[in-house]
């Protein structure tokens, strides 16, 4: 190839494509990483997540310049291959659900991300044996790439999870307009396809029955074909509703859904992810 420096450009852009993907939706990717058993818990993932994000940055920034090329596709080996060998795990474990290695943006399986990374690896090969020996040095650059790294925590601020800004929710399907701060409400986050929140949707529609609850709003997430009118059938309720995207989503449920919130004029007092007729009619047995 005449023109080695557009192989390493494109090698580049890969990263920058990679980090922009995960950037735009960082919620699935931490949910992502706590299911494949890197992190234990949503704060964790939360911080890999960041320093995941700003290390591919840093590096297709860093491919763009011919001053550390040989380092840095050394370490893109490195990591390519890490990554890999975990993808190979997967693998071989049955898995066959979206790695994350493009976020949501495009769905890849763990064979199908193993066959790009395969792909990556050549070109990186190649760019590193190709690739003359380096006499400049540019220390400005590896400070660049480490400013890039650490403003992900700037640009991603870390969630707590009672930091929910719920106020956003303003109006719901058969009701209209809604003031979530204030009384007392709650929340349920579900998926439509998901059969957990099918049956917690259905717990919550007996217990109404049962006693007194406050009011309830839910926060739709239609990942597949399941419509509202479908998942109410199935779980005969007909609670106020709203759609959310799929970032959203992932902000607000735990390690998997559903999700119910407790509000209290507006600030979560409490919130319940299993067992949740059960823990509602504890919680709400006095009243």
């Amino acid at each position: 190839m005449k023109h080695p420096h557009i192989l390493r450009l494109l090698f580049a852009l890969s990263f920058l494509f990679s980090a922009y993907t995960k950037f735009v939706a960082p919620g699935y990717f931490e949910i992502t990483l706590m299911d494949q058993g890197i992190a234990s818990s949503r704060e964790l993932a939360a911080h890999l997540t960041r320093f995941f994000i700003g290390l591919e940055f840093a590096l297709g920034v860093l491919l763009f310049f011919p001053y550390y090329t040989k380092k840095v596709v050394l370490f893109s080996i490195g990591l390519l291959g890490v990554f890999s060998l975990h993808l190979a795990y997967l693998f071989f474990l049955g898995d066959n659900e979206n790695c994350g290695c493009f976020g949501e943006m495009i769905s890849m399986n763990p064979a199908q991300s193993l066959l790009k990374n395969a792909i990556l690896l050549s070109v990186a090969f190649w760019l590193y044996f190709k690739k003359e020996k380096e006499t400049q040095s540019k220390p400005i650059y590896l400070v660049f790439a480490a400013i890039i790294v650490a403003s992900m925590w700037l640009f991603l601020p870390l969630q707590g999870k009672d930091a929910q800004k719920f106020n956003a929710f303003t109006s719901f399907v058969g009701e209209g307009r809604v003031d979530l701060s204030k009384g007392e409400v709650l929340v349920a986050v579900f998926n439509l396809d998901c059969e957990h929140c099918q049956e917690a949707a259905t717990a919550l529609g007996q217990l109404i029955d049962e006693q007194q609850l406050p009011p309830i709003y839910v926060l739709y997430f239609q990942e597949g074909s399941t419509s509202v009118s479908e998942f109410e059938t199935i779980t005969q309720t007909n609670f106020p509703h709203t759609f959310i995207d799929t970032d959203t989503f992932f902000n607000l449920i735990g390690a998997s859904p559903p999700r119910v919130y407790y509000l209290k004029h507006g600030e979560g007092q409490q919130t319940w992810d299993h067992d949740i007729k059960e823990a509602l009619r504890r919680h709400f047995s006095n009243r």
